[in-house]
């Protein structure tokens, strides 16, 4: 089975893929309820920077970020990539430069030059890294436990509006089925009316 990114296969990394487009998220508008948790992760951590990061197929896609002007990178160059390889913990770098997986990264060696970063798996129902949701710093740091489980918290409530809104997408798929059925009866049970009315004639 061949892998395709930092320890996924590619079987796994498919199913994983059409379960994150499930959510219908990919590439929508900022919204106020995302970028709330960024500033908060931010103001927690004490950090310039603070991503949503969502990993698809050949991308990372930010759909909140503090600190940058950015809206996607490359998967290739992506820490999130790493996060999501094990969604049941964070993945934490305190200094890249003596990482040899990232040292020669170019978000290392070139802006936004990614020193510290810290990422909270954002893991779906079905236990799929959908992406995660990060802080980053240009400096070696170190997190407390308190702030590792404040973003951990914030990574939880994240997953939370993901889940209401493929719930939501969900619900208005199901309602449009049930009127185009009960529209299709109407018209049925009219045509059997109106052929019974005419057999009368």
């Amino acid at each position: 089975m061949s892998v395709k990114y930092h320890g996924l296969s590619e079987e796994y990394d498919d199913k994983r893929i059409k379960e994150l487009r499930k959510y219908g998220i990919l590439d929508t508008l900022p919204e106020q309820a995302y970028d709330d948790m960024t500033r908060l992760a931010a103001i927690i951590c004490n950090a310039p920077i603070a991503i949503i990061s969502l990993v698809d197929k050949d991308r990372q896609w930010f759909k909140s970020i503090k600190g940058l002007d950015a809206e996607e990178t490359h998967r290739q160059h992506s820490f999130c990539s790493h996060a999501i390889v094990t969604p049941d913990q964070p993945f934490i770098v305190e200094d890249s430069r003596l990482d040899d997986r990232f040292k020669d990264n170019p978000l290392v060696t070139g802006a936004p030059n990614i020193v510290f970063y810290a990422g909270i798996p954002l893991k779906s129902e079905n236990g799929y890294g959908l992406g995660s949701f990060c802080i980053i710093d240009t400096v070696p740091r170190h997190l407390s436990d308190e702030q590792i489980e404040a973003l951990q918290i914030l990574a939880r409530q994240v997953m939370l509006l993901l889940e209401m809104r493929k719930k939501t997408a969900e619900l208005d798929i199901k309602t449009e089925m049930l009127g185009m059925k009960l529209k299709k009866f109407d018209e049925t049970v009219a045509q059997k009316v109106t052929e019974a009315m005419n057999k009368k004639k």
